[in-house]
């Protein structure tokens, strides 16, 4: 006998009593009245199909929980901004809790870490990993606990979230060799310029890390639309400004007659800039000096004039995705194949833009840079907004240049979503949505 659904006997959630009523006998800590009506609009229309399916009912789905953000090292700005936008999309969100964890360049530390943090209880852990030996096991570990996971930055080559299981729920990263190649670019015509060319140098990341690989492929691409240029030498930095100093001393004191320096990333540069002013040259003068990232030091360089440019993807951008996608998982959206590889585009930022940025990402006060509810796709299914470029990895472009393991395949759910247009339409929607401009204000600022 088929079962009727009266929907006169769900509750009146137009009255605030009721609404209050129930959040009372309920566990929603953290869960703002918004949202406990979206759920309970998802959770009438679930009742409704499991109903109409002969089921005895339909689950609730679990809260967010704590997040757990494992970062590499804490050495840089670049993880202190993107800690403190983690803090705000979480908050804003309302998961249960935030951590912020500092992995000291050690990846068996943050495998720890997150086991220890499993144990506690977390909901879910984003990484930005010392290197990405541990992802297999963090994978396992994910499974078996049912933690939602994601990773931005390094990982291990032709490892994908297809292979790990449905907790991997998202790789994400900036699509790092035509930022690189656009800001080296920027270089090479101005010391062409201003110079006629001359002895450019490299200050990297760290050796072997998928986003140093991913920008020196850019940096070397743009040289050969530049034949007065020339890179003449490069040593590591290893993402931070200690390191990239001492590394920038070294380099000059070999190199006497550099004109450009290319910084693995905005804190490198910071180093580069120290080391030249140490060594008595005007960075913005006599070197010419860019980076990657677009931190606060980096921005307000630009505008001061001893750095260039900057590959900006604004390191609170990772934040608003991440935490974006975790809510969506832990509250019943599922990604598509297409949807758990993604890259997002960089913003070239020179002086000619720089002033736009510092106001939305640097001097913002107490204004944040994204509506980190609007990301997701469950609290607004019909409207929202991924506030950048965003588009599907392409896996052999994204590991070109890095042998393959032995018997390695493309993943059948990733070579279905090609074969079948699912990537196309993917990235057709995410740009039809994509209406807060990454280039543009603040959604919070104020006309």
């Amino acid at each position: 006998m088929s079962r009727v659904i009266d929907p006169r006997r769900f509750p009146d959630f137009t009255d605030r009593r009721v609404v209050d009523r129930h959040m009372d006998r309920l566990d929603t800590h953290g869960v703002s009245r918004r949202d406990f009506l979206a759920l309970a609009s998802a959770g009438a229309v679930a009742s409704v199909a499991a109903a109409t399916m002969g089921m005895p009912a339909a689950a609730a789905v679990a809260p967010s929980g704590k997040l757990a953000f494992l970062t590499a090292f804490y050495r840089n700005e670049y993880n202190i901004i993107l800690d403190k936008a983690f803090a705000d999309a979480t908050t804003e969100l309302g998961f249960s809790g935030y951590v912020g964890l500092d992995g000291n360049f050690d990846s068996q530390l943050q495998l720890n870490q997150f086991e220890q943090q499993t144990a506690a209880g977390i909901g879910s852990a984003i990484f930005n990993l010392a290197d990405g030996s541990p992802l297999p096991r963090i994978a396992k570990g994910a499974e078996d606990n049912k933690v939602y996971v994601g990773n931005v930055w390094d990982t291990l080559a032709w490892f994908t979230p297809f292979e790990a299981g449905d907790y991997y729920t998202l790789y994400a990263v900036p699509e790092e060799f035509a930022a690189h190649k656009a800001v080296t670019e920027e270089l090479l015509k101005a010391v062409t310029e201003k110079f006629g060319g001359g002895d450019i140098l490299g200050v990297t990341g760290s050796p072997g890390n998928w986003s140093d690989i991913a920008r020196s492929g850019g940096r070397d691409a743009a040289f050969k639309e530049y034949p007065k240029t020339r890179l003449v030498d490069q040593l590591p930095g290893k993402w931070n400004r200690e390191d990239a100093l001492k590394t920038t001393e070294d380099l000059l004191s070999r190199h006497k007659d550099v004109v450009g320096i290319v910084a693995q990333n905005d804190d490198v540069a910071q180093g580069v800039i120290a080391a030249l002013n140490a060594a008595g040259l005007r960075p913005g003068e006599d070197v010419l000096v860019v980076g990657a990232d677009g931190t606060s030091l980096g921005a307000k360089s630009i505008a001061k004039g001893t750095q260039l440019a900057t590959s900006a993807n604004s390191p609170a951008y990772a934040a608003a995705l991440f935490a974006g996608r975790i809510y969506d998982v832990t509250h019943g959206w599922q990604p598509r194949a297409a949807e758990r590889m993604l890259n997002w585009r960089s913003l070239t930022t020179t002086k000619t833009n720089v002033e736009g940025y510092l106001k939305r990402f640097v001097d913002n006060g107490d204004v944040k840079p994204f509506d980190y509810r609007k990301i997701s796709k469950v609290l607004h299914p019909d409207d929202w907004d991924p506030q950048a470029e965003v588009y599907p990895i392409d896996i052999e472009k994204h590991w070109q240049g890095i042998a393959k393991p032995q018997g390695w395949t493309v993943p059948k759910a990733y070579a279905d979503a090609r074969s079948n247009g699912e990537f196309e339409r993917v990235r057709a929607q995410y740009a039809d949505h994509y209406k807060i401009r990454f280039d543009g204000p603040s959604p919070y600022a104020k006309a």
